[in-house]
């Protein structure tokens, strides 16, 4: 018996990453006027920024009902044992339907053993703990002991961003319109987190330098060992940002392990061209009794 991974295009990996690892992709959907494509399989993100940047407003909906359906299916045949962590459930519907695809599948397939983890995490932080389970299932590790590990990961895991724009959030019901309307005004630069699976704002700041000193101090209280963890970055069609603060971390905490890519399809159709996001993990408690 060997274990199947499976995960969802909001982790914000490249489709490489997918292929070598064999894990299945639950693609996203992304919709551009009356075009609907899947993420990361048949559109690629500057696509989507591209379009925001000419006054399209793409919309996204969740993996395909189907799509889930027949690749449960497929596992309960196959008498594997199969780990989905999801994006996050606050943020689309993909986990909800997984599982109730997955009972709907266990009523005709009783020996479907399928294990679903909200992950509560978006983009990069989705995706580092996507590349962590494919590393600890790659040692042989069995499914349980990787469970527990990657909720840890996941209880753990520090979203930190800024958007250059509140209303692309605004419009998919991610940030208040209030929020939004409040962001344009001032021609302020927000600050985001994400608080159990939920978008947040945390801050407002003048200025593109005020907001990347506040994001280093903000690691710098809440990180744990950022010298010897992998940090994400994600960037919305901005490499320039993406590598000026990975020069930050890296002056500031001796960090060496990154992973940097531009957000994904369905992700980057809410964040917008200009996001910019850190992932990392938190400070551990002293007891995890």
């Amino acid at each position: 018996m060997s274990l199947h991974l499976f995960a969802d295009s909001a982790s914000d990996l490249p489709m490489e990453f997918f292929t070598e690892h064999h894990i299945t992709l639950l693609p996203l959907r992304v919709h551009i006027e009356d075009e609907e494509y899947e993420d990361l399989v048949n559109i690629k993100s500057k696509d989507v920024f591209d379009a925001i940047r000419n006054n399209k407003h793409p919309k996204t909906s969740q993996a395909s009902p189907q799509q889930i359906e027949e690749e449960f299916t497929a596992l309960a045949k196959s008498g594997n044992q199969g780990l989905y962590v999801a994006f996050s459930s606050e943020l689309s519907g993909t986990y909800q339907t997984a599982v109730m695809v997955h009972d709907q599948v266990k009523e005709e397939y009783p020996s479907l053993d399928l294990v679903i983890i909200d992950s509560k995490c978006a983009s990069l932080g989705y995706g580092l703990i996507t590349r962590q389970v494919a590393t600890l299932a790659a040692t042989g590790m069995s499914r349980d002991s990787i469970v527990k590990e990657v909720e840890f990961h996941c209880q753990h895991m520090e979203h930190l961003f800024t958007v250059e724009d509140l209303d692309y959030l605004a419009r998919g019901g991610r940030v208040t319109k209030a929020s939004a309307f409040i962001g344009g005004l001032l021609n302020i630069k927000p600050l985001l987190h994400v608080d159990n699976g939920k978008l947040v704002p945390l801050e407002k700041l003048r200025g593109k330098k005020k907001l990347m000193k506040r994001i280093i101090a903000l690691m710098k209280e809440r990180g744990d060992a950022l010298d010897k963890q992998m940090i994400g970055i994600s960037h919305g069609d901005d490499e320039a940002s993406a590598n000026e603060i990975k020069a930050m971390i890296t002056e500031e905490f001796g960090t060496t392990s990154f992973y940097t890519g531009m957000i994904g399809s369905a992700v980057g159709a809410h964040a917008g061209p200009g996001t910019l996001a850190i992932f990392f993990l938190n400070k551990r408690p002293t007891s995890t009794n």
